[in-house]
């Protein structure tokens, strides 16, 4: 006989892993410290990629300019600036993305949360199933041996 409460309970339980199991599953391998962690290398190496890449694009096109025009003097400024505006950058770009990763981890735990009751939830219905179903198996049997 079909339970409408528990097909209900799976039905929600389906559709939570269905909506947001892509999100909440795979954090959850990790603990908050280590999933921060390493989001922030990989956002440092991702700057720091891009960083230099459009470095060299700016020195390609301003190279008759830096060849021509610059100093030495005027170089090294230019180079200790570039330094000043990287460390800056990626000093904020790192806080912006442990902000970020921070939250997805919380919202995770959340979730995580959330989806554990329902499945305790469901299984305190099997629970109360089949003791009720083991209940009615033994009042049966001693109902037949007092007949008798």
């Amino acid at each position: 006989m079909l339970n409408e409460d528990k097909i209900k309970l799976m039905t929600g339980i389906a559709m939570f892993e269905k909506k947001e199991g892509r999100r909440i599953f795979p954090i959850n391998r990790f603990f908050q410290g280590d999933y921060i962690s390493r989001h922030l290398f990989q956002s440092f190496f991702s700057y720091t990629i891009c960083y230099f890449l459009c470095m060299v694009v700016w020195v390609v096109y301003n190279v008759e300019k830096i060849l021509n025009a610059m100093t030495v003097e005027e170089i090294i400024a230019t180079g200790q600036d570039m330094a000043f505006f990287y460390a800056a950058g990626l000093l904020f770009y790192l806080i912006i993305t442990w902000f970020v990763y921070r939250r997805r981890y919380e919202y995770a735990k959340r979730g995580m949360k959330v989806y554990v009751a329902k499945l305790k939830r469901l299984e305190k219905r099997y629970e109360f199933q089949n003791r009720a179903k083991e209940l009615s198996k033994e009042g049966g049997r001693y109902a037949r041996t007092s007949r008798s």
